[in-house]
């Protein structure tokens, strides 16, 4: 696992589950000031990020890596494959292979408009959905999908914002704290 604000330069981290500003509308995280993630999708976010500086835009981190102890509390609240995973498998997340992100403008620091917020579980958020979406929302969701496939991530269909790393690799759920996340990690 490696750190995402070390690798990554000028990344914005805005982890909502360390907030009350989730669906959960209560803090999940204690003392997440950073998140992780496996060493290869982190090197593949990296090349987005790099990728999308050229254009004057960057990464917004909602969420990496979840001990696996928080899908289970989601679980308890929505029990909704589509929107959360269920803690029979673990998810990507706990794997430290998915990441839920948004591009911002470097210029103003501000998201550009994907239609919906994060954490919006209706079939708006989806990417297929397109009726009463203008053409700017399209182009902004179409640029996020179309770059993370590109450095070898997949979609969740109902989620704009979710990415998991596509590998061959087997992946353990892990349950550790973001403290003792930030011990192991070096």
């Amino acid at each position: 696992m490696v750190d995402l604000e070390t690798l990554i330069p000028n990344i914005v981290l805005d982890l909502r589950y360390g907030t009350k500003s989730n669906f959960m509308q209560y803090r999940l995280y204690k003392k997440a000031h950073t998140t992780y993630m496996r060493k290869q999708p982190a090197n593949a976010l990296l090349q987005v990020q790099e990728e999308l500086n050229a254009k004057g835009l960057g990464l917004k981190i909602f969420d990496a890596y979840r001990p696996y102890s928080i899908t289970k509390k989601m679980w308890e609240l929505i029990h909704d494959e589509r929107y959360v995973a269920n803690p029979a498998q673990g998810s990507g997340h706990n794997k430290g292979i998915s990441v839920d992100l948004t591009i911002i403008d470097l210029a103003t620091g501000l998201p550009l408009d994907m239609g919906t917020a994060f954490d919006n579980f209706t079939d708006s958020a989806h990417h297929t959905f397109t009726p009463n979406l203008n053409a700017d929302i399209i182009k902004n969701r179409t640029l996020l999908k179309n770059i993370m496939l590109q450095y070898g991530f997949k979609i969740l269909e109902t989620e704009w914002w979710h990415y998991s790393w596509v590998s061959k690799e087997s992946y353990d759920v892990l349950d550790f704290s973001f403290k003792e996340m930030k011990r192991m990690v070096k």
